[in-house]
């Protein structure tokens, strides 16, 4: 059975940084994408970033330059470098990784950021 861990989360000032770790244990099928996505409140659920299993990368406009994801195969953790933090990106942080039969997410990790 897949378990995924989040870690990393927490409350920063404005222009802060916070790095966000997700390990996952057990077997992904053909593990071929790892992303992060965010959720706050009274907004949908909205893709952060994401690198596929040969290393593209992907961001949110929101967040290009600010964020970095990168991802360790050795450890099956995602990462996702978050710098120059605002307010608007306070958020639950969840960790999402997709083999060819099915997703599987993470319970989310709180950031706050307070200006």
């Amino acid at each position: 059975q897949v378990q995924l861990v989040e870690s990393g989360g927490g409350f920063v000032q404005a222009g802060g940084s916070l790095r966000l770790s997700c390990a996952y244990s057990g077997s992904i099928f053909r593990l071929n994408y790892m992303g992060w996505h965010r959720q706050a409140p009274g907004k949908q659920r909205e893709l952060v970033a994401s690198i596929t299993s040969g290393g593209i990368t992907n961001y949110a406009d929101s967040v290009k330059g600010r964020f970095t994801i990168s991802g360790d195969n050795a450890k099956n953790t995602v990462y996702l470098q978050m710098n120059s933090l605002k307010p608007e990106d306070t958020a639950v942080y969840y960790c999402k990784f997709t083999g060819s039969l099915r997703n599987y997410w993470g319970r989310g990790t709180q950031v706050t950021v307070s200006s």
